[in-house]
């Protein structure tokens, strides 16, 4: 595989225009591509917005993020990737879109090149079956909001080599990432997780065991700080796998275990409100309180991120 200097990122919502000044910052030349010009403009105010909080936070000098900023380079030209080394994709979460880009850009760029998809949940095989080169491919799963949650899941599909897992993996270690290699399952390993505790969420919700705000503060003042530290499997080692067995016995049995969405999920969904983006979700988020809801995040997240990781 080719050494890795030049980085295109292919979609500048959120997740790309965030991976790519952490990638900028680790060093790497990075491109961000995309088909609309309106999208790249709001991907520099995105990245100026996040980096304003790394000012704030001393994570980085107003200068160091001038020109970090500065050099960042942005394209509607699909020829850039002809130049790239590695190429991360992240755009619409939809196969058959995931399907037509890459057809398209996995002959584009050059064959020792590894190309990736930021896909949180598809099945990278799936996404495979159209590209030039599949073992080239991975899944390089970054976590929202990139430039202040460290995990990088690293998946492998069925063609997927070990020499290009590990130019991924080295990749993420340049940019302090902490990557994890993982197998090619729907949802992959932080989503299965994610989406469990949030099934069990709802239910306590719907079955009148407690209300949205004591369910959020159980997870943040309990399991929140126990997990931030351990992973379930040491929890259960220092507690005692005696312990965890006997209340695995009789509580297994009555967690949820619904297949559809359901509850306040399902409600807020069809009522159409989505959360912090259109100021309504399972809280309200008008009169700036989405902004705030934003600020609190990323001042916690990096005071967390500085005990844990630096």
């Amino acid at each position: 595989m080719r050494e890795v200097k030049k980085i295109v990122i292919a979609g500048s919502g959120t997740m790309g225009c965030s991976m790519g000044a952490i990638l900028a910052q680790a060093g790497y030349e990075v491109t961000l591509y995309d088909i609309v010009e309106e999208a790249l403009e709001r991907a520099k105010k995105v990245i100026a917005l996040n980096w304003e909080t790394e000012v704030k936070e001393g994570k980085i000098s107003q200068a160091d993020s001038e020109k970090l900023q500065a050099g960042l380079k942005y394209t509607t030209d699909k020829q850039a990737f002809a130049d790239a080394d590695f190429v991360v994709e992240a755009i619409l979460e939809k196969i058959e879109v995931k399907h037509s880009f890459w057809e398209e850009i996995s002959r584009i760029v050059g064959d020792d090149v590894v190309i990736c998809s930021n896909t949180s949940g598809l099945s990278i095989t799936r996404i495979a079956e159209v590209v030039n080169k599949p073992e080239r491919f991975a899944g390089m799963h970054w976590i929202n909001p990139p430039h202040l949650i460290p995990l990088v899941e690293i998946i492998k599909g069925e063609k997927t080599s070990q020499e290009a897992a590990d130019v991924v993996n080295e990749v993420a270690l340049k940019a302090n990432r902490k990557p994890v290699i993982v197998g090619d399952a729907p949802g992959f390993v932080l989503n299965r997780i994610q989406l469990a505790i949030l099934r069990e969420s709802l239910h306590i919700v719907e079955q009148g065991i407690a209300p949205p705000e004591a369910v959020d503060d159980v997870m943040k003042y309990g399991l929140g700080i126990r997990y931030a530290c351990l992973g379930p499997f040491q929890v259960c080692d220092l507690g005692g796998l005696d312990i965890f067995y006997n209340i695995a016995s009789y509580l297994f049995a009555d967690l949820c275990d619904k297949k559809e969405p359901f509850g306040m999920l399902a409600d807020r969904f069809e009522k159409g409100q989505f959360g912090v983006k259109t100021k309504a979700g399972f809280y309200d988020y008008s009169d700036g309180k989405d902004e705030e809801t934003i600020r609190y995040r990323d001042t916690m997240f990096n005071k967390l991120s500085d005990l844990l990781y630096k």
